[in-house]
């Protein structure tokens, strides 16, 4: 594979998309950097096909990436990333769109019963026997110039993902699971997944109480830092701690002045413009409305005690079925998914449709309805398939209870299977008399 210098013009960009087009697909990796600022700076964008790799500098003066956002919404062209939620986040963030079509490695390795978070070097080492140096990945990519090892470093994050295409797809059509994926790929480029809503900020701070007249003064808050921070391009800490949000939300101050003695800020907030701000935020909140309110269990949200029981029992009967299937659970089945099918939903669950069905689904609903069990034989746990389901008011499991009772023997006294019946006939024998 030719490896390019490091493209620091628009032109050789433009021809280098140009050759990439062609080619069936395009390995696309970025550096980049966000700890200063709220959306991630793009520092380096690294491209490789089957023939030729190379490092672009999207920092270089004049440089024009319009070229390589074209490419990335060419239909018949292949996009290939690893883990690329936060590539995705970059591209969005500068088109608005997601490339199309996709197919990401480490996607594609869960799908191969690889784990769900296979990390891109031990991928490598799987396919090719190469071992990746990692030792340039957390340094300043906005730092210029780069250095020759960072280059080498960030060329073969491409050159390895152009080599394990071939080999995993390879396996997927052994495996006939190159399908599976059309799926995960479509979430993955679902444009929702880089957008945050600021009236949902909130949902992803710890609660400082459950009053109606906190919770709408955090959603305010949250939604106020947001905007702030975006305008700003500063991360969302940077202009006020989670914890401080908290702290103002449960205790609110009675004017600006008080803002110079929160825990959190400094005393400028006193009397700089942003503390204004702030209060009038403050001022304007409003309870948050009922149907807003978060349930008490929020580990387990709107789930019964025996619903949160049979989740967990859900959760176990994937990892049994994953570990046949040799695929990772988290493709197969989330865990909203699972509670939601615990809590009695059967409409719209990805669980219950297409090849999740066949390894998971059915099985899933036969657990939920009684008509499958777990078992223990051997030492070895299995389902175990019920044949009649016992009255409700019974609740006997009939591995346990049914033979004595069928052959006419008296259960024993401990036997809390068969304990009510006994209960039962006594009181009814009472009323008779």
């Amino acid at each position: 594979m030719h490896i390019h210098p490091l493209i620091t013009d628009a032109a050789d960009l433009k021809s280098l998309c140009a050759r990439l087009s062609t080619r069936p697909f395009v390995a696309i990796d970025t550096e980049f950097m966000r700890e200063n600022t709220y959306y991630p700076e793009l520092c380096l964008l690294q491209l490789a096909s089957d023939e030729e790799a190379a490092a672009v500098d999207p920092l270089a003066p004049g440089m024009d990436l319009s070229p390589f956002l074209a490419m990335l919404d060419d239909e018949d062209l292949l996009k290939l990333i690893h883990a690329g939620g936060q590539d995705l986040e970059i591209f969005y963030n500068l088109t608005g769109r997601t490339p199309s079509p996709m197919f990401d490695t480490q996607i594609a390795a869960m799908a191969l019963g690889m784990g769900e978070q296979v990390s891109y070097a031990n991928l490598v080492a799987h396919f090719t026997g190469h071992q990746i140096d990692k030792g340039a990945r957390f340094t300043d990519w906005a730092r210029r110039p780069l250095s020759e090892r960072q280059l080498e470093y960030a060329i073969g994050d491409v050159t390895h993902l152009a080599q394990l295409f071939p080999k995993m797809l390879e396996k997927l059509r052994k495996t006939g699971r190159g399908e599976w994926l059309d799926e995960e790929m479509a979430r993955l480029a679902e444009p929702s997944n880089y957008t945050v809503d600021p009236d949902r900020a909130w949902l992803r701070l710890k609660l400082p109480s459950r009053r109606a007249d906190v919770l709408g003064r955090l959603k305010a808050l949250a939604r106020w830092r947001e905007e702030e921070a975006k305008s700003k391009n500063v991360p969302r800490g940077r202009i006020i701690k989670d914890e401080t949000l908290a702290d103002l939300a449960g205790s609110p101050p009675r004017d600006q002045a008080d803002l110079g003695r929160v825990r959190g800020l400094s005393a400028t907030w006193a009397g700089n413009a942003i503390g204004a701000r702030l209060l009038d935020v403050l001022a304007a909140a409003e309870p948050l409305p009922a149907d807003e309110m978060p349930l008490r269990d929020a580990a387990r949200p709107g789930l019964s005690t025996d619903a949160a029981l049979i989740a967990d029992l859900l959760k176990l009967l994937l990892k049994l079925r994953a570990k046949e299937a040799g695929v990772a659970p988290k493709l197969v089945a989330k865990g909203d998914d699972l509670e939601c099918l615990a809590g009695g939903q059967r409409e719209g669950l990805p669980l219950l449709c297409g090849w999740r069905r066949q390894i998971f689904g059915d099985d899933a609903l036969a657990l939920v309805e009684g008509r499958l069990g777990f078992s223990v034989r051997a030492g070895v746990l299995r389902m175990t398939a019920l044949d009649a389901i016992s009255p409700p008011e019974l609740q006997i499991a009939p591995d346990r209870a049914m033979p004595d009772a069928a052959a006419g023997q008296s259960p024993a006294p401990d036997s809390d299977a068969a304990a009510p019946p006994v209960r039962r006939k006594a009181r009814q024998t009472r009323a008779a008399g």
